[in-house]
């Protein structure tokens, strides 16, 4: 019982999820349909975790409205038992997914590549439909306090991703991070001590070794680590906040070099030296001139590069504009997209 009302938890096999619960007609209006419009771009990526998690895999359970007579049976008359039983539904009646719609959608997906998949089973959670206002009212109520966990907790917690372990053991090794990465929110508050985040180290490592090839996880994580102390020795102001002589806060609001936009350029940056060369002798030395760098945020060369608006900005062409000015001063020429965007900033195109 649920506010007055039964509802019933059942398990069904996975091949039955597709043909018995429907979506709403997409070419209703919103006003009158009980779901959102289905984001059939979303399905792949999840199709494609079950397909290559089969014995790890893990969805919570869909919620549905059922627009037809539900009968229970109990197995006992009293005791434990009697909340234990069968729900016998018409065949004709419609059934209304209120949420889940894409693991419905990927369960189909994946089922086509492997029907093997069938006959396990997931929680659906089953309520009377007393009409499309309640359908509707159970949306928005089981949609209204859904937040999606800060990127750093999930790539604390993710354990499949080779991308989140290796950054993890960055952290614990390097001593420039150890201890002033913040683990698990995604942003930081102005009287934070940490210098960086863990989503900004795991996008900014990630595009330094992309497309680098490497033998395994201790090569990749002794590379990415070697890259990072070189840069570390380009910026003063880190190891300042590391010997107390300075604190994070001051850093972070005074400098950018601890921001994402920065880290992230500054992977990018790295990617191109490694691509020549894993060499540590051959690359390293050409990061010396980031130690001429003015990273302050009075510098006026960041306005419309990394400071729009006054605040600092990670969009995709503010990145692009941090690479470009870090490539000037590395004497790297730029790649067509870079150019571009470039020209485009010259002109003061927004």
């Amino acid at each position: 019982m649920q506010a007055g009302r039964e509802f019933y938890v059942s398990m069904c096999p996975l091949r039955l999820i597709p043909k018995i619960f429907l979506f709403d007609d997409e070419e209703l209006a919103a006003e009158v349909r009980a779901q959102r419009v289905l984001n059939k771009g979303r399905l792949p990526a999840l199709a494609k975790y079950i397909l290559d998690n089969p014995d790890n895999y893990v969805f919570s359970a869909l919620t549905a409205s059922v627009d037809g007579e539900m009968i229970f049976e109990s197995i006992h008359d009293e005791g434990p038992g009697m909340r234990a039983g069968q729900i016998r539904i018409p065949m004709d009646a419609r059934f209304l997914i209120n949420d889940g719609q894409h693991r419905r959608g990927a369960i189909e997906l994946a089922l086509k590549e492997n029907p093997d998949l069938g006959d396990e089973t997931i929680a659906v959670v089953f309520f009377h439909d007393t009409g499309l206002s309640r359908c509707q009212q159970m949306f928005a109520d089981l949609n209204r306090h859904a937040v999606r966990p800060p990127r750093s907790i999930g790539v604390l917690y993710d354990h499949r991703d080779e991308d989140s372990a290796l950054v993890r053991l960055l952290v614990l090794r390097s001593s420039v991070f150890t201890g002033h990465v913040e683990m698990e929110k995604s942003t930081l508050s102005s009287s934070s001590r940490r210098l960086f985040t863990l989503s900004a180290l795991y996008f900014a490592t990630q595009a330094l070794l992309q497309g680098i090839e490497l033998e395994n996880q201790e090569q990749a994580v002794s590379l990415a680590q070697t890259f990072w102390e070189t840069v570390d020795a380009a910026i003063p102001e880190w190891r300042l906040v590391r010997e107390r002589k300075l604190s994070a806060p001051e850093i972070r609001r005074d400098f950018i070099h601890s921001h994402g936009i920065a880290l992230h350029a500054l992977g990018r940056l790295g990617n191109t030296l490694l691509r020549e060369s894993t060499d540590p002798a051959e690359w390293a030395p050409r990061l010396a001139p980031l130690k001429h760098v003015d990273w302050s945020r009075a510098n006026q060369d960041w306005a419309g590069r990394a400071i729009v608006a006054g605040r600092v900005s990670k969009n995709h062409q503010n990145v692009t504009l941090t690479v470009n000015y870090l490539r000037h001063h590395l004497r790297l020429p730029l790649s067509a997209e870079e150019q571009r965007v470039e020209a485009a900033y010259m002109r003061g195109d927004e």
